[in-house]
């Protein structure tokens, strides 16, 4: 299953603007009142690299799936509010707060301020995740009165969480054990998800950002969190060049090294701790997502459950010997093909050839 993130903030704030940008799919902006899905490249040059090396007919990049809702307003009068059972199976949030003035696209409330911005989507995704606890804890209630132990501690565990998230913070941040944790993952909680914060400057701004982003950087200094600055609009008038040398001399003048997109992406990847390996068959080179840590075994299981089921053994070259000795072959007389068995921790970078039989 690819990577899938939801695109979250208030109305007004580019959230559809930054999903034109780094979406196959092109969307409306303005008033919406659907869910925006689509699909990302994740940008990878290892994976071209090892193309121009291998007698296969095309390369496929591994791809993470984008969901964008309606704009979110305060009180849950927002259209997006309808929407959020939309990412309720997203695996990380991105959260776009407005760090621009623009008097024909007034903020709608009033005035920008991002932190502001950020505490009332936080708010709306607390009051959902409430309405959620406490469903599961009257279920449980009723459980627990024949004695069940392992109810009376979910109902324990899902109390800690409804004072948290009545006290305005969200459920990631709740004093639990990641034992306890497993009283929550049935809920799919959206306060409880990874976040990246995208500030989303005037194009002038895009390289240093501004005071609006500035400011929102300093408020979350305590929390470590992924926080992006990129101007959504240049973004997304850079990716309709068709030309890679357009979109390279468009960047050069707005004064930026690499399209948002691969910070972006490189972002995601460091908060949910992913990393990519790679494959190559007969037809084509391919880039496939796990997390870091996963062996061999579970590796095999991402590119097909029969793999997982009959897997005997993987063959495995690091990307940089690849690179340097030109085939596998090559690395093989090197002596630089591993065998490695199903408790092998694939590194990223890792190109594998899984033996299987089912």
């Amino acid at each position: 299953m690819p990577l899938k993130c939801g695109i979250i903030g208030l109305a007004g704030s580019g959230k559809t603007t930054l999903f034109n940008s780094i979406s196959s799919h092109r969307a409306e902006t303005g008033l919406v009142m659907k869910a925006n899905m689509g699909t990302m490249v994740v940008p990878d040059p290892r994976l071209y690299e090892i193309h121009k090396l291998v007698d296969v007919a095309k390369a496929t990049p591994t791809t993470v799936e984008i969901v964008d809702i309606p704009g979110l307003a305060r009180g849950g009068t927002g259209m997006g509010t309808r929407f959020l059972s939309d990412i309720r199976n997203v695996d990380a949030l991105i959260h776009v707060v407005r760090c621009y003035d623009d008097p024909l696209n007034p903020h709608v409330e009033g005035s920008v301020n991002p932190v502001r911005d950020r505490e009332t989507v936080d708010l709306e995704l607390q009051i959902r995740d409430l309405e959620s606890v406490e469903k599961k804890m009257i279920r449980l209630e009723k459980v627990a009165k024949s004695g069940d132990k392992e109810a009376k501690r979910g109902i324990e565990v899902l109390k800690t969480v409804k004072d948290h998230l009545e006290s305005f913070q969200s459920a990631r941040t709740a004093p639990l054990s990641k034992e306890d944790h497993r009283f929550l993952e049935d809920l799919f909680l959206l306060s409880d998800k990874p976040v990246m914060y995208v500030c989303n400057v005037d194009d002038a701004s895009a390289v240093d950002g501004n005071l609006y982003s500035k400011r929102f950087l300093d408020s979350l200094q305590e929390e470590q969190a992924e926080i992006l600055t990129l101007a959504a609009r240049l973004e997304s008038e850079i990716a309709e060049l068709d030309e890679e040398e357009d979109q390279h001399a468009f960047l050069t003048d707005a004064g930026l090294q690499e399209p948002g997109i691969n910070r972006l992406v490189r972002s995601a990847y460091h908060l949910l701790d992913l990393q990519t390996f790679f494959t190559v068959g007969p037809k084509e080179v391919r880039a496939w997502t796990i997390t870091r840590g996963m062996t061999a075994h579970q590796a095999a299981g991402v590119i097909h459950s029969d793999m997982e089921r009959g897997f005997i053994r993987s063959e495995v070259i690091k990307y940089e010997d690849f690179i340097q000795l030109h085939s596998e072959h090559a690395c093989r007389e090197a002596g630089k093909l591993m065998v490695e068995g199903k408790n092998y921790i694939v590194q990223d970078g890792d190109m594998l050839h899984v033996r299987f039989n089912v």
